[in-house]
């Protein structure tokens, strides 16, 4: 790559390296343009892009998706951060040199999802995500608006940003509609990447006891290795007993299912206080239970939580620079963009921490 087209210090190449998803759990590498900020649009040099469980359910494996989470054949990564490097017509929020994150989705701006900060549920047919219907972060450049890029705190680091990009913000998401405080106690089901994320920011939001559900050895083992949880059940069939001795019997008063396990799903409800809160995060799958046993008579409140608003992932960023937390904490593979199928192929085989593909001096 030593033509060089762009008149930015350093120049900028013409074309990069960039990866695809054709499905059938295989990668594709493909040489790109570098693009052009047009007017509201910035160029991003990535630094970190993580590979999220959606990407391996949805896309890697087998195209899944229908509506949002159709997969067009783009650049894949829905979990970007890197550094400004061009600024198009009109940007005044953001200069060359920044440090940021990315909200992967574009709403329209005008519906009320989108005024709301909520450009996840955007009811436009221009709706785009990162990774999905345009280009995402597993390449060397990234072109993005403008308004969905936040400035990493000091502090900070690249990988912390592509974290929160989606893993992190859609755990912090769920928690604030779970209300969790110093009240309660947390019961999370599946020790994935955006499980850990609940533990560990479930009690920085003050939950006194946080016990986890993870029936992997290895998951169960990091969590435990990270401090993140209290108490990790690893076998289903004693959860009931381990969330009664820590709760006196009572139940969680928080719980939220990372999983999409219709299983574990359940064991949240089962496992919910009277007048609880119990979150869904976890993409896919079913659930069926009976609901005047489980819901109506216990009072409970059930939440659906997708991804998160612009505000609360700036508000995210700037409580972890205040906590001096590091989301990379639950990295456990790290991988160039050339070795992307090795970045992959772990992250599938799901018994790892967070997969991040890094770039420069992430």
């Amino acid at each position: 790559m030593t033509d060089l087209a762009r008149t930015s210090n350093p120049p900028l190449p013409r074309q990069m390296p960039a990866v695809r998803l054709p499905g059938n759990s295989t990668v594709e590498h493909v040489t790109v343009d570098v693009p052009t900020p047009g007017p509201g649009q910035v160029l991003l040099r990535m630094r970190a892009s993580s590979v999220c469980g959606s990407d391996i359910r949805a896309i890697y494996r087998e195209h899944l998706g229908h509506g949002a989470e159709a997969y067009q054949g783009v650049i894949a990564g829905h979990e970007p951060s890197g550094d400004v490097v061009e600024v198009g017509p009109g940007v005044t929020t953001l200069t060359v040199g920044d440090g940021v994150a990315v909200y992967h989705i574009t709403g329209c701006g005008a519906c009320a999802e989108c005024r709301i900060g909520y450009p996840i549920g955007c009811t436009s047919p221009t709706r785009a995500a990162h990774g999905w219907q345009r280009d995402g972060g597993h390449a060397e450049f990234l072109l993005a608006e403008a308004v969905s890029c936040l400035r990493l705190p000091e502090g900070v680091t690249h990988v912390d940003g592509a974290l929160v990009s989606c893993g992190f913000g859609t755990a912090y998401e769920g928690l604030l509609r779970g209300g969790i405080s110093g009240r309660d106690r947390l019961l999370v089901t599946g020790l994935g990447p955006v499980g850990l994320a609940a533990a560990m920011l479930g009690k920085h939001l003050g939950a006194s006891t946080v016990i986890g559900l993870e029936p992997n050895a290895e998951r169960a083992a990091l969590a435990r290795e990270l401090d993140l949880v209290d108490i990790v059940v690893t076998d289903p069939d004693e959860l009931a007993d381990a969330v009664g001795d820590a709760t006196d019997g009572r139940g969680c008063e928080v719980t939220m299912d990372c999983s999409g396990n219709e299983h574990a799903r359940l064991a949240a409800l089962t496992n919910t206080a009277n007048r609880g809160h119990c979150v869904m995060v976890g993409e896919g799958g079913q659930m069926t239970f009976p609901v005047s046993d489980l819901l109506i008579h216990h009072q409970i409140t059930m939440h659906g939580s997708w991804v998160s608003s612009l505000g609360h992932m700036a508000e995210l960023l700037d409580l972890l620079a205040r906590w001096g937390e590091h989301p990379e904490r639950i990295v456990t593979h790290r991988f160039a963009l050339a070795d992307a199928e090795d970045a992959y192929a772990v992250a599938a085989a799901g018994a790892s921490g967070k997969v991040v593909i890094t770039t420069g001096d992430a």
